[in-house]
């Protein structure tokens, strides 16, 4: 008896068909262009990381979504299993940036410095599978490191605005804030430090539940309505909703945020002034990003009406300080790349120019050797050439083909004469058929 074996692909991952895997190499050739005209330089590191280096790094819920890997052979055979991480000492990465900054304590003195990083790679995390949400997707992330500067954010922006640009998606609108302003104005509020972790993951929901649904979850948690008027006094509208005049507000309310108030203005103005039409910053006092490693600035990209990031990223000084016992300069900007893949999708898959695909079609009695060279000559000229048995009916087997996304065919000839290269278009509904 055959057991029928179920061949859909894990839950929460997904098989993708050619045209998919095309636009997603387009869109990541995009990318890739544009990152490289910064100067940065594309590295990989491994799936597999020490657990003791995911666990603890600052990944904040994604720590609990670690996909663990058991210990094999005498490994195995040795461990005590009093507790469930006996069994396992290695983890499927959950994003790039703790990677990196691994690779970059391992690697340093045979790296530049600074050092302009661009990782493009899968990661995995244990998530509850739903629509946009998977366990296995793509990131793409630059970074710097070694620079102190806000130049490594100005110039991450700039990059990052510049990629989804190149990939038709311009306008995006860039959040930003810091993470020593929010401690401040948590503390300006009267929350104790050891409570601002979950003073920040509350006030992160205010884009999905409203003022009102925050105001009532930090109520629950039991934050006095004097702690919570102050909140929101922060974020009352200016007639001047330009960042420099909320910034200015921000540092008269509360002293305490005046120097990363001066970062933030910096970086406002050189991205306004070099940005043009491609994005527009404000500064979103609301901000939190989930990650617990960021030390400094935190920005993300939003795209349309919606209100999902389709990037994010931060300032990071003391991840790598873990690993060599001394703090290095640390900065990073991740695309969504799934997130942007959606949105091309939705656009009838457009991702930059593609170039023209031929298919070459020979008879079984054709010559191959010559086929072959035919089919060559036809490359030479930078298109994407197919070879593929010609069917008895021609014009239903170019019909497919065009329904493939080619968009020339030639039929081989033997002898000097060149091959034709024609357009290929579908039929239509009256159909007399393809020219061929």
């Amino acid at each position: 008896m055959v057991v029928k074996i179920d061949t859909a692909p894990p839950r929460g991952m997904k098989d993708l068909l050619p045209p998919e895997v095309e636009l997603r190499d387009r869109a990541s050739a995009a990318i890739l262009a544009t990152y490289k005209r910064y100067g940065f330089r594309r590295v990989e590191t491994p799936a597999l990381e020490n657990l003791r280096l995911l666990v603890g790094s600052g990944g904040g819920e994604n720590e609990k979504l670690i996909y663990k890997i058991l210990k094999r052979g005498a490994k195995l055979d040795t461990a005590t299993t009093q507790r469930e991480d006996d069994l396992a000492d290695l983890g499927l990465r959950f994003d790039l940036t703790v990677p990196l900054a691994r690779y970059y304590a391992h690697n340093r003195a045979t790296l530049p410095d600074p050092f302009k990083a661009i990782q493009i790679g899968p990661v995995w995390r244990a998530e509850r599978p739903q629509k946009g949400r998977f366990r296995q997707f793509t990131q793409c992330d630059i970074d710097i490191l070694g620079v102190a500067s806000e130049i490594a954010e100005i110039e991450l922006i700039l990059a990052t605005s510049e990629a989804l640009a190149e990939l038709g998606l311009e306008r995006s609108r860039i959040r930003v804030n810091d993470r020593r302003v929010l401690a401040a104005m948590a503390t300006h509020c009267g929350v104790e430090p050891a409570r601002h972790g979950e003073f920040f993951i509350t006030l992160d929901k205010l884009d999905k539940i409203g003022r009102e649904g925050v105001e009532r979850e930090l109520r629950e948690a039991g934050y006095d309505e004097g702690a919570i008027s102050k909140l929101f006094v922060l974020f009352l509208p200016l007639d001047d909703g330009s960042p420099d005049a909320t910034l200015e507000r921000l540092a008269r309310t509360v002293p305490a945020t005046e120097e990363a108030v001066e970062g933030l203005r910096t970086i406002a103005r050189a991205v306004a002034r070099e940005a043009g039409d491609r994005s527009t910053l404000v500064f979103d006092p609301s901000l939190v990003r989930g990650m617990g490693y960021y030390t400094g600035p935190i920005f993300e990209a939003i795209y349309g009406g919606s209100t999902s990031a389709i990037a994010g990223g931060g300032r990071y000084d003391r991840m790598v300080g873990r690993l060599l016992g001394h703090d290095v300069p640390a900065c990073g900007f991740s695309i969504g790349f799934e997130r942007v893949v959606s949105i091309l999708e939705e656009r009838n898959g457009s991702a930059g120019s593609e170039r023209e695909r031929i298919v070459f079609l020979f008879d079984r009695d054709d010559p191959l050797t010559d086929v072959v060279a035919a089919a060559g000559r036809l490359r030479s000229r930078d298109g994407v050439v197919s070879l593929t048995l010609k069917r008895k009916s021609l014009a239903k087997q170019l019909d497919d083909l065009a329904g493939e996304g080619f968009g020339s065919y030639a039929v081989f000839r033997a002898g000097p004469q060149a091959s034709e290269v024609k357009p290929l278009a579908r039929r239509t509904s009256g159909g007399g058929g393809a020219d061929a």
